[in-house]
């Protein structure tokens, strides 16, 4: 059952919800960058640069197990989802820049994480772990991802009226799917997560609240606007705990030889699917009063 979860199951859903993403999207969604070059290069610069930094600082200090470090560091690889959109719009922060952000960098992770994930897992798991494979990785990351959100907008190129009457119901469908998959995560390293949940469930929200501030501090410091200061700090601070979920998975096939179930790789991306709301939401609230 555990391979049927993890081989069919999760990229499958993983796939719609990335689908789901895509519905809506156009092609101004991504040269629409180009008319806010300095909003958009913080979010980029956040997301890939200081995010995985920091995410790697916070396993070393609070001496996270190596496992549960790689894991670390798989969520603050993966970039935001449809929950950023949302909440950006909730905030009353700039959705069309929210829309960008997560399309543009979705697409680069699919190089980019593979390549950085590679080096956490030889400093945390040591030299004799299997190494990944990037090559095999980043194709598996483009197919469940790119492939997905393209196909999204070309339904929206072709059908708009599909979009605009069945794309409230794929999306319901989609937070299904994702909840289904946090909790399969966690039900099935109920054990490990017990045992560490003191430090996991600190490391998941000091990742949250410390990417939430860097966005603000970062904003402010290159002179965005509210509106825009509130979408860059949603999508360096939120992470698609989904796409974390699925790379932790394939990287246990990579270096642990495929075992059953869900990885201790995809607890920290599980714990952060359940807790996430906890910081996220009132951080939109908050900023929905500055308006």
């Amino acid at each position: 059952m555990g391979n049927v979860l993890i081989d069919v199951v999760l990229p499958l859903a993983l796939a719609f919800i990335m689908f789901t993403l895509g519905l809506g999207l156009k092609i101004a969604d991504f040269t629409r960058v180009f008319a806010m070059p300095k909003a958009f290069a913080v979010g980029v610069v956040n997301q890939m640069i200081l995010l995985p930094i920091v995410g790697f600082v916070i396993a070393i200090l609070l001496g996270m197990p190596p496992e549960l470090a790689v894991g670390m560091m798989v969520l603050a690889l993966s970039p935001g989802g449809v929950t950023t959109n949302v909440l950006a719009k909730i905030g009353k922060g700039n959705t069309a820049l929210s829309i960008s952000l997560t399309a543009v960098v979705t697409i680069i992770s699919a190089v980019t994480l593979p390549i950085i994930i590679a080096f956490g897992v030889r400093y945390f798991m040591g030299s004799d772990t299997p190494q990944v494979n990037t090559l095999s990785l980043s194709i598996t990351m483009f197919l469940m991802t790119v492939v997905p959100v393209v196909l999204g907008m070309g339904v929206t190129k072709i059908a708009p009226s599909f979009v605009t009457g069945g794309g409230l119901w794929l999306q319901r469908i989609a937070v299904v799917l994702f909840a289904v998959i946090v909790l399969a995560a966690i039900a099935t390293n109920l054990d490990v997560l017990q045992d560490n949940i003191g430090t996991l469930g600190p490391a998941t929200i000091l990742l949250m609240v410390v990417m939430l501030a860097i966005g603000l501090a970062t904003a402010k410091m290159m002179g965005l606007s509210v509106q825009n200061a509130t979408t860059v700090a949603v999508e360096t601070g939120v992470q698609n705990s989904t796409l974390g979920i699925a790379v932790a998975a394939i990287l246990a096939g990579q270096i642990l030889g495929g075992s059953e179930g869900f990885s201790t790789f995809a607890l920290p991306s599980a714990m952060y699917g359940v807790l996430m709301y906890l910081g996220a939401v009132p951080f939109v609230m908050w900023r929905r009063t500055l308006h």
